[in-house]
């Protein structure tokens, strides 16, 4: 009897898309991952476009990392590979879309035509019926996108969900969901980290079953071929034999997977410590690495970190390189005053206030100049940085005007951007290795 097995076909792949943010895309999304793995399917799950939030939720809705596609802060070559390594795994891959379909440049559309992905368009329902066909059409055939079909999201009732159905004339409905009782609960910049909401295994279990979804449809949409296995090339090692230190708890959660993998592919040992428990940083650390998150939600625990504050005082004094990150940066400022005008101390690596705003002070696609070429990510924040200190440069944003300061102090690197490490390696071992200017 052979035992032999005929190679992975591949993955039904989809892009899941809206007319708008707030139309339930990360919902949609994560249910129907969760109805997926619960049918014995391998799923795995990207993001379009500079995200954190949305991953960790839909993580843990899949059960694997999820990785950031972006056409300009990936770049089209690493989006064609982890694309073609997931269908290698998976037999489903889903990629939640940003904003609108055709909101920015690139937008999520330019990302499906690249790869000929189909498009799952989500439809907030709620206060439309028949209408939901225009909008389907008009999604489907302005640019144009291939429209795999719809999901209704937020429909009151069986007929509601018919009247949808009909309206939709050649695009299948794929699924529907109910208006939810219970959502999942947003912030100033996204969605609540999933540590936060109670019981959210249970919450991603209600919505999967909740969702209803055709199976037949599903099945007829096209599979993505996966790539060949590429031979292990051998990669320079320039954090070879170094320990990262990276903080890590509900004030300092923006790590992009690949950010942390790259670091070990160069060679790099991490470990993680929490500021919020006042851990120190670790003595044998060659580096720090402070990530954004919500230092501004956290700053009496911050304030009263006097052990992690003073390890960090003495690691900048010993001239280990220390890399900040938006909220990173916040929490080693002076001091930061909160929305309610109290201030609070940091650690006072870096001369300066930071004072939050009512409204965002920043957003979009950046790129950073650096000796080894730039480097690029995005910026998100809804503070302003108040410091004497000249910045050493500036971000570059996609329409070429100036972004954000850049802040070099000894081996410390600081700024607002948060980079995308594996768009310039080179220049991250640099600010790692306390050499960047």
């Amino acid at each position: 009897m052979s035992h032999y097995r005929n190679p992975h076909p591949g993955a039904r792949v989809v892009l899941v898309a809206a007319m708008a943010s707030g139309q339930g895309k990360t919902t949609v999304t994560a249910a129907l991952a969760r109805r997926l793995v619960r049918m014995g399917k391998r799923v795995r799950v990207f993001k379009c476009g500079p995200d954190f939030i949305d991953p960790l939720l839909l993580e843990r809705a899949c059960g694997s990392p999820v990785y950031n596609l972006d056409l300009w802060m990936v770049g089209v070559d690493e989006c064609r590979r982890r694309l073609g390594e997931a269908a290698r795994e998976a037999d489903a891959i889903l990629v939640e879309g940003v904003m609108g379909l055709y909101d920015g440049s690139p937008s999520a559309a330019d990302l499906a035509r690249e790869f000929g992905i189909p498009v799952l368009a989500v439809l907030d329902a709620s206060a439309m019926a028949q209408t939901a066909g225009a909008v389907a059409q008009g999604l489907r055939d302005y640019g144009p996108v291939q429209m795999a079909g719809v999901v209704a999201n937020r429909i009151a009732s069986p007929g509601h969900a018919a009247m949808v159905k009909a309206s939709l004339r050649d695009i299948p409905l794929i699924g529907s969901l109910p208006r939810q009782d219970k959502r999942l609960p947003e912030r100033h910049l996204g969605l609540v980290v999933p540590g936060e909401v109670e019981k959210v295994e249970e919450l991603l279990d209600a919505m999967a079953d909740q969702i209803e979804f055709d199976d037949t449809a599903w099945d007829a949409l096209p599979l993505l071929p996966p790539t060949p296995v590429q031979p292990a090339s051998q990669a320079l090692r320039p954090l070879a034999g170094r320990t990262i230190a990276i903080a890590r708890d509900a004030a300092f959660v923006f790590v992009y997977p690949a950010n942390a993998e790259l670091l070990q592919q160069m060679g790099a040992r991490l470990v993680y410590f929490a500021p919020l428990d006042d851990e120190p940083v670790p003595r044998d650390a060659d580096a720090v690495y402070l990530p954004g998150g919500y230092p501004e939600l956290h700053c009496p625990a911050l304030q009263a970190a006097k052990q992690w504050r003073a390890s960090l005082r003495d690691a900048q004094a010993r001239g280990v390189p220390i890399v900040a990150e938006c909220g990173g940066m916040m929490a080693i400022a002076d001091g930061l005053t909160d929305k309610q005008g109290q201030r609070w101390q940091m650690a006072g690596l870096l001369p300066g206030e930071v004072v939050m705003q009512p409204r965002i002070s920043g957003l979009g696609l950046h790129a950073m100049p650096t000796a080894q070429g730039e480097l690029r990510g995005h910026t998100f924040h809804y503070s302003l940085m108040h410091s004497d200190l000249q910045p050493q440069g500036h971000t570059v944003k996609q329409n070429g005007s100036q972004g954000e300061a850049i802040y070099h102090r000894g081996a410390l690197t600081a700024s607002y951007f948060h980079a995308y490490f594996p768009s310039n390696p080179e220049a991250v071992a640099a600010m790692f290795l306390g050499q960047a200017r």
